[in-house]
């Protein structure tokens, strides 16, 4: 006699492919979330150490005279 648990059920099987599709969707956009975060902080990171050894933070921001 067959064990009936070991048979392939047709149900379930649908319902795993459409919970792993769904499943594998979500992981690829949190991805794509987590390296845009990565890339921005990357980014500000490296534009404030370039800031730093330009002496850009050392100089004064200086007023604009109005025109006349």
């Amino acid at each position: 006699m067959k064990n009936p648990w070991t048979k392939k059920n047709p149900l379930m099987s649908m319902w795993l492919s459409a919970a792993n599709r769904t499943i594998g969707s979500a992981r690829g956009q949190a991805t794509r979330a987590a390296k845009r975060e990565i890339g921005a902080a990357q980014a500000d990171a490296t534009r404030q150490i370039v800031d730093f050894w330009s002496g850009k933070t050392a100089r004064t921001a200086t007023k604009r005279k109005p025109r006349r």
